[in-house]
């Protein structure tokens, strides 16, 4: 017998610049912090009834190399009790937290988790392979791990293997977006968030990393424009229609959400927001990642019971504006009603992708829209390096929901 699992709460950090304002601050300092600021929202919850915390992180061969997950369950002076694991998926490594989350409340195994994730891209290490033997006598090159492929195996097919820009040329290619497009997505994204911010939309759902001054995410630029970001040179191409402007930053960030049970809510002392309602996993050729929230999302939905029709908010992570373009015009093809409810409050291109806190950052802001919109049913969809995608159905359980 299975139960609901729902969205009771959630928190972040402000994302911060490679190099900016996050940077001397440790990825599992970053992940006790937005641990800690989801349950502050639960004042009155034994911390000792936690079932468990479900963790993403990408990289994980630096300071968060040793299941930054239990880190952040120590450092948050959560009791010795409390487990804590790490999950690697990826861009979606901290939505897979929270369906991982919410399969072991609805299985019963637990009525209270927090699943989220955390990325420094800053304090992201070089490595080095270990040699087959003893004091080799040539040179050896560190790797960075801060992004994309490394040390990649001979045996993976070239094609699979392209950087993830060169990737998203080809779906440019694939299916015709011109550069006008996605700059102008692109800017619309950092005006969207500057608004967003503006309004008081995140005022309750980014908390302040101690000893830091940085109140809102560091890389929005209000001022973007289709005309300014035109400007800018391709950065895989010399003919190509990608740019800095128009694809995701790297990112230092963490977040959190706080799931249970119905029968948590007396413990929490706090309503649900939203229910988890439909899950999917969906994969394809690895250099055609960005395309795969749509049959994720398409999948998610048919599990939840809903089609696009439905859908009254969305909540993508933009990792280059080609492949979230390609997405959404996917999604108007299956009855998505309006472009408008994709990332109303801004994305990833100006918000920041600190890899492993993605995820979970869409599912949170995906949470509040749903209320702040008065939306029954939205969607949280994430592409993923090496040819994935992931989507999370909600369903808005407040009073306020139409």
């Amino acid at each position: 017998m299975t139960t609901d699992c729902f969205v009771y709460a959630s928190a972040r950090t402000p994302f911060g610049r490679f190099g900016g304002a996050l940077a001397g601050v440790r990825p599992d300092d970053l992940a006790a912090t937005a641990l800690r600021g989801a349950l502050d929202k639960a004042p009155s919850l034994d911390p000792a009834e936690i079932g468990d915390v479900v963790w993403g992180n990408a990289n994980g061969a630096g300071e968060d190399n040793r299941n930054v997950g239990r880190m952040a369950v120590l450092l948050a002076g959560l009791p010795t009790s409390v487990p804590g694991t790490t999950v690697n998926r990826l861009c979606g490594s901290s939505l897979d937290a929270v369906m991982t989350g919410s399969r072991t409340v609805e299985t019963g195994d637990a009525d209270v988790v927090v699943a989220g994730g955390v990325e420094s891209m800053t304090r992201a290490p070089w490595v080095l392979p270990k040699p087959s033997r003893g004091f080799p006598a040539g040179d050896a090159t560190a790797v960075s791990t801060t992004l994309g492929w490394r040390l990649v195996n001979e045996r993976m097919p070239r094609e699979w293997t392209v950087s993830l820009g060169e990737a998203n040329e080809l779906l440019a290619d694939e299916l015709g977006i011109s550069r006008d497009r996605q700059d102008a997505f692109a800017a619309a994204s950092h005006v969207s968030a500057a608004a967003a911010w503006d309004a008081g939309r995140y005022d309750d759902l980014v908390v302040a990393v101690p000893g830091v001054d940085l109140d809102r995410d560091e890389g929005i630029r209000p001022d973007s424009s289709p005309a300014s970001l035109a400007g800018l040179k391709p950065v895989f191409r010399p003919d190509g229609t990608i740019t800095a402007g128009n694809a995701s930053p790297l990112n230092d960030g963490a977040s959190a959400v706080l799931l249970g049970s119905e029968a948590a809510r007396s413990s929490l002392g706090i309503d649900p927001v939203a229910r988890v309602a439909g899950r999917a996993a969906y994969a394809l050729e690895p250099q055609r990642f960005g395309f795969a929230p749509v049959e994720a999302a398409n999948r998610a939905l048919q599990r939840a019971g809903i089609g696009w029709a439905d859908v009254g908010a969305v909540e993508l992570n933009e990792a280059f504006a080609v492949q979230s373009v390609a997405c959404v015009d996917a999604w108007l093809e299956r009855g998505l009603a309006d472009r408008g409810l994709v990332n109303a409050w801004g994305g990833a291109i100006a918000i920041g992708h600190p890899l492993g806190a993605s995820g979970a950052r869409v599912v949170s802001t995906l949470a509040a829209r749903l209320v702040a919109e008065r939306a029954r049913w939205g969607v949280a969809a994430i592409c993923i390096g090496v040819g994935q995608g992931l989507a999370v159905v909600l369903e808005n359980v407040t009073d306020g929901a139409s």
